[in-house]
């Protein structure tokens, strides 16, 4: 049995702190930004008179090209009339906004799709369809929100029929697929074949119906289905508040109640009111009874009361302060972030599970520190209180959508097939993750030619996991370097299990210490250093022993800096690796924002650099932005642009740019500037005789403590993803980690290390 996640807690606040937030600022919580230039005349020109007549003719002989010149192709429509707002009931259309506002922005934060929310103001089914049918020219798809059943009903399945774009209504599917996820683990963990298992269904409306529908496309049998409303059992032949779409689940049975119908049954699904499942029901199910009791605020029953009755039951309910939460923020922006990508006609069935079966299996992957953290540190692990991902799962978004998108095409409801599976899943992973999309070219280089990487800290949690992760990935051999019991007892007590593919090197035992001790040596006896000082060096310190590893051919490359301070890591490594010949050590980090890639040095080692250093240092930088794949354009930073205004401190930055001309380096570079002219269209213009072609990808900072700072001010208050940094201009491959670093920093680390990025 897992380890139990702690409990969370629910958060608290006053109604009057969550009108304050849903009013500060601008009112709301959506906006529209535009997605390109409007700064010049020739901008308004091109996106509205009359440059705008271009894409509107093209579109009127080839509508399919709405999707390469609009945004159609990621935009969904969020519709309510507010019948059913949340668990609040029918408060109207309007009232309905601030839910469907939340709405969109889930769009947004998880799978980057545009989201515009529409409350039609009516009740009458006819006239809501009637309003929605003709919006199939603006949407990529329609998700139908909060509308009470069976209206819902007849709503979506006419829309369906109508519109030739994705209709999807949330409350049923998205609760359905998420649900049947869950229960996929939970019927694994007990050992439960679908065909012969029993489940009980309380809850006819829109959520209840769907989620059986969808049990049974999985597999469950008509006849061990039994489905529940107020009024008991519905069974055949049952008359008295009967429709159209509980007939279609209707079972021939002489149970008439709910308890009665549990008696023996496997699987509890509550989609109904608190208290509607009580522990004497419960006593009467089949051994480890599986209660998905997901009525919204409150549950059928509570886990503390599911377990009280019955300790060996598998709990689940639709709150965050308990384990297997039932949330649709899982399911609905990666079904539609799928659908979108191969313009689907529909959501069909087939798309529906597939997402239900990508949810179920990656829940049984161990967890990277991303999920680790949103549980306060305390790491889940699949089991009967982890059957579901958490939705903070960075994995999420690169799982979900192709796994849905392979659906629609096998399905033939695709109008847009993807040929590069891989290069999708690597272009989603980059939507959360802006270093995902530069790592996935670095990543494909490394698979072609695996390393030996040595993982300096191998005692530590996070370092394993980073290592497993490398050998997961196909990117090389990790070594770890540590005791091996302690390595071991770390793995077991995370759940781990170590991979035959990595190596555990004890520093102390290791064949090759003596050798090491004597390279050393021969390194540092003019310095203060006898043997024995050495000795000792190899044997306890493991950056020194994973240094000399690499230094002697034993690894390909190195990375460390998980427990130890980068300042203090990079005196361990240079200890035993020189700077490489003809070139200057620096640090240079990577700076991800707003969809640029812009290198920053020196981030890390030189603290006030005369003009020769400057020059050293962009000629370093200019070769990183290389071996990224961008064609350097270098500025020289400082707090004036071409003399004004004047200072002292400006003029080692203008000698540097001299220095430069003397070497006559083959990449663009200029300055002194400050950072707007250098890193924006307007601001260059008006010094038209620069010799930058475009703005720059390369920033050379003046001094070590203005490269640092503002690195550090772009990635807490400007949104940007920074890397780095990276160390540039040792003699061999060798990265140091921010303290602290979780998993996946470590393993993007050990890639560059093994690319070579540093020199």
């Amino acid at each position: 049995m897992a380890e139990k996640p702690p409990k969370r807690e629910r958060p608290v606040f006053t109604d009057k702190e969550a009108l304050l937030y849903h009013s500060r600022g601008r009112p709301g919580k959506i906006a529209v930004v535009p997605t390109k230039p409007m700064a010049t005349q020739r901008d308004l020109s091109l996106a509205y008179s009359p440059g705008v007549a271009a894409p509107v003719l093209a579109i009127a002989e080839n509508p399919s090209l709405a999707f390469d010149y609009t945004a159609k192709g990621n935009l969904v429509a969020v519709i309510t009339n507010g019948t059913a707002i949340l668990g609040l009931g029918n408060l109207g259309a309007l009232a309905a906004k601030p839910v469907m506002e939340g709405k969109a922005t889930l769009f947004k934060r998880f799978a980057d799709i545009d989201s515009i929310d529409l409350e039609i103001d009516t009740q009458e089914v006819e006239a809501f369809i009637a309003a929605v049918r003709y919006l199939g020219p603006s949407f990529g798809g329609i998700n139908l929100e909060d509308i009470k059943a069976p209206e819902c009903f007849i709503i979506e399945e006419r829309l369906r029929e109508l519109m030739d774009i994705p209709v999807f209504h949330d409350d049923q599917h998205g609760t359905a697929i998420i649900s049947t996820a869950g229960l996929l683990n939970a019927l694994h963990l007990t050992g439960r074949d679908i065909k012969d298992t029993k489940l009980v269904c309380n809850g006819a409306g829109a959520a209840g119906i769907a989620c059986l529908d969808l049990a049974k496309a999985m597999g469950f049998a008509a006849q061990n289905v039994t489905l529940c409303d107020t009024k008991g059992v519905v069974y055949r032949g049952r008359a008295e508040g009967m429709n159209q779409w509980k007939s279609a689940h209707a079972v021939d049975t002489s149970a008439r109640t709910l308890a009665e119908a549990l008696d023996g049954a496997d699987i509890f699904f509550g989609l109904s009111v608190k208290g509607a499942l009580t522990p004497d029901m419960l006593k009467t199910m089949a051994p480890d009874p599986i209660i998905f009791a997901m009525a919204n605020p409150d549950p059928e029953i509570t886990p503390e009361e599911a377990l009280a009755a019955r300790p060996d039951a598998i709990v689940a309910t639709g709150r965050s302060d308990y384990p297997n939460q039932i949330n649709n923020v899982l399911g609905f922006p990666y079904i539609f972030r799928g659908a979108l990508d191969v313009r689907a006609k529909t959501i069909n069935m087939e798309m529906k599970i597939a997402a239900a079966k990508a949810l179920a299996e990656l829940a049984r992957e161990d967890v990277p520190d991303e999920v680790a953290n949103a549980y306060q540190g305390a790491r889940p692990r699949f089991g009967r209180d982890y059957l579901i991902p958490a939705p903070f799962d960075p994995r999420l978004i690169s799982i979900v959508p192709p796994a849905v998108a392979k659906a629609a095409m096998d399905s033939g409801v695709a109008r847009h097939p993807l040929v590069d599976m891989n290069a999708y899943r690597a272009e989603l992973s980059a939507r959360r993750d802006p270093i995902a999309g530069l790592m996935h070219t670095i990543y494909d280089r490394v698979r072609r030619d695996p390393k030996r990487v040595v993982f300096a800290e191998g005692e530590e949690e996070q370092v394993i996991r980073a290592a497993l992760s490398f050998v997961a990935q196909g990117l090389g051999r990790p070594i770890l370097v540590g005791r091996e019991d302690r390595v071991a007892q770390t793995a077991r007590s995370a759940g781990l299990e170590l991979s035959d593919q990595i190596e555990v090197h004890n520093a102390k035992l290791s064949s090759r210490n003596g050798v090491y001790a004597q390279f050393l040596f021969e390194r540092l006896q003019r310095k203060g250093f006898l043997f024995r000082d050495c000795q000792r060096l190899i044997n306890t310190d493991r950056n020194h022993f994973a240094a000399a590893m690499v230094a002697q051919g034993d690894a390909d490359a190195m990375v460390t800096g998980v427990t130890r301070n980068f300042s203090n890591a990079l005196e361990d490594v240079r200890h035993v690796v020189d700077q490489k010949p003809g070139h200057r050590l620096i640090g240079a980090s990577l700076v991800l924002a707003h969809g640029r890639i812009v290198v920053v040095a020196d981030t890390a080692i030189t603290e006030m650099p005369e003009a020769a250093d400057l020059a050293d240092i962009a000629i370093e930088a200019a070769g990183v932005a290389r071996r990224i794949g961008l064609e350097p354009r270098v500025a020289m930073l400082a707090f004036s642009t071409f003399g004004y205004p004047p200072g002292e401190r400006t003029a080692r930055v203008h000698d540097a740019v001299r220095v430069l001309d003397s070497r006559r380096v083959d990449f663009e570079y200029e300055g002194e500037m400050a950072a707007d002219v250098a890193l924006s269209r307007q601001a260059m213009a008006a010094y038209p005789f620069s010799r930058l072609s475009d703005t720059a990808n390369v920033l050379i900072m003046p001094a070590f403590h203005s490269a640092s700072i503002s690195t550090k001010m772009l990635q807490e208050l400007g949104g940007a993803t920074v890397l780095g940094p990276l160390i540039v201009g040792l003699d061999k491959p060798i990265q140091i980690v921010q303290l602290g670093a979780t998993d996946a920093d470590i393993v993007n680390m050990a890639a560059l290390a093994a690319f070579g990025v540093g020199g």
